[in-house]
């Protein structure tokens, strides 16, 4: 199939696909005529790689892990032990990341209900 079939199928755009491409996530056939022809599994294939930006990713580390998934229904499971641990460590950054958020997002909050009360005394005495 060429590339706008694969981008109906998908819901991924064409530079989408490109993109995918160029980062050694997709690798299509070039006809003679250097059309790109996909295979019926790049469907999947653009599937798990959506799926695994959606979990925060980068595309780096798609290319290493995309291999070592496979489909569980809805979800996908690794199924190289190393690449596991590769993800459990991501996960763990994540985690990282929002308790970091976290902790700023309460800070705000305790500044701008400060602010709120100064400005309200302020009116007060005005």
């Amino acid at each position: 199939m060429f590339i706008g079939e694969l981008s109906r199928r998908t819901g991924v755009s064409a530079r989408g696909l490109r993109y995918y491409e160029e980062q050694g996530l997709l690798r299509p056939q070039r006809r003679a005529s250097r059309y790109r022809e996909f295979e019926e599994s790049d469907v999947a294939t653009v599937r798990r790689i959506r799926i695994l930006l959606a979990a925060g990713l980068n595309t780096d580390l798609i290319r290493e892990v995309l291999p070592c998934m496979a489909d569980q229904g809805t979800i996908l499971a690794p199924t190289c032990e190393e690449m596991a641990q590769d993800l459990k460590r991501k996960r763990e950054r994540l985690s990282r990341s929002i308790e970091e958020l976290q902790a700023a997002h309460t800070m705000l909050d305790s500044i701008i209900h400060a602010g709120e009360t100064v400005t309200a005394r302020a009116d007060a005495h005005g």
